[in-house]
């Protein structure tokens, strides 16, 4: 099993996973790599650690998705609502998906939601989420744990 992280990148189509989201029940929804890379389950953006014992401070990567256990992982889970709204918002943890910096490689991180411009992410037609602040910079995953 792989453990991929999120950066913001100015990344190319065909060779970036793409971003989408997965509803089931309820009212949070796993944000997936439309490329499933080595595992059928698929990989979403997830909390590091395990599930309830997540560590926000330690930030996000990509991990497999346990939506095939049935319910999505409280790691895993983006409120539904919020995301029409532009914020990546995690409820089990009280916390938004922020970009570091308005550049290139910047980390993407988890603080206190606040209406700041680093915390405002659009997904286009394509799948794929953006920093509002630079369109061009993109949400990629990488094999080197940077996301």
């Amino acid at each position: 099993m792989k453990k991929l992280s999120l950066t913001l990148l100015t990344c190319l189509m065909l060779l970036s996973p793409n971003t989408v989201l997965s509803r089931t029940m309820g009212d949070t929804v796993e944000v997936y790599l439309l490329n499933q890379l080595d595992d059928y389950r698929g990989y979403c953006i997830d909390i590091k650690g395990y599930k309830s014992k997540a560590r926000v401070n330690k930030g996000l990567q990509a991990h497999t998705c346990y939506s095939y256990q049935g319910k999505i992982a409280v790691d895993q889970g983006f409120d539904e609502i919020k995301l029409t709204k532009n914020k990546f918002f995690l409820p089990a943890f009280d916390v938004c998906m922020e970009a570091a910096s308005v550049s290139v490689s910047a980390n993407i991180q988890l603080s206190n939601c606040r209406n700041g411009k680093l915390q405002e992410f659009k997904s286009d037609k394509k799948g794929r989420i953006h920093l509002m602040r630079n369109l061009s910079l993109e949400l990629c995953s990488d094999t080197l744990n940077n996301f």
